[in-house]
């Protein structure tokens, strides 16, 4: 079964907003990360396992609040004390569950019920500023978060802060919203959908 992604069915690609006069390369970078697995994994409470011998596409699961392990293909994100969101565009499910035990973890595969939306550019902060209510200046590269954006539950992650790249993780049932609700608060900036 192949997923059908947001952007293949509901946008166009271009330049939308305020981009007359602007350098291109200044824009806005609005597009969907797709063909990625999105696994949640969850220690069980009575695991004696220990975290530091855990690892997967060789990461250690973030132990800190709000930070995230990453690679060029894989990225680990704390989403509470023992539970992380596995993100990668390999397929991992053997490494996953390999390296985290039925007696110990529980593993979701969380792949075809979400939407990765990625903003890029010097105003990507502003733009999720505009509706959502954390302290996004104290975020840097590496950085995580779950809250809200207009209503709607994402996770929020900075993949890069020259230029701020934020990837944000709903519900696949709020794609049209949650890219509706960002491509809006993008076109004060101008963007370009990818």
């Amino acid at each position: 079964m192949t997923k059908t992604t947001l952007m293949t069915t509901t946008s166009e690609t271009g330049l939308f907003g305020n981009f007359k006069n602007k350098n291109k390369d200044k824009l806005l970078k609005i597009s969907e990360v797709s063909e990625v697995k999105i696994y949640q994994v969850v220690k069980f409470k009575l695991s004696k396992i220990d975290l530091s011998l855990v690892k997967i596409d060789n990461l250690l699961l973030p132990n800190n609040p709000s930070s995230v392990s990453a690679n060029s293909n894989t990225r680990i994100q704390w989403n509470g004390p023992k539970m992380w969101t596995i993100i990668s565009n390999k397929n991992i499910i053997d490494q996953v569950e390999a390296n985290c035990p039925v007696e110990d973890f529980a593993v979701t595969d969380l792949s075809h019920s979400r939407i990765i939306i990625q903003i890029n550019g010097d105003n990507a902060i502003n733009v999720i500023k505009k509706g959502c209510p954390i302290n996004l200046n104290e975020f840097k590269a590496n950085s995580c978060a779950n809250s809200l954006y207009h209503g709607i539950a994402l996770s929020i992650d900075m993949i890069n802060d020259k230029p701020n790249t934020f990837n944000l993780m709903a519900y696949r049932s709020f794609a049209d919203s949650i890219h509706h609700a960002i491509t809006d608060a993008s076109l004060e900036y101008g963007y370009e959908q990818l």
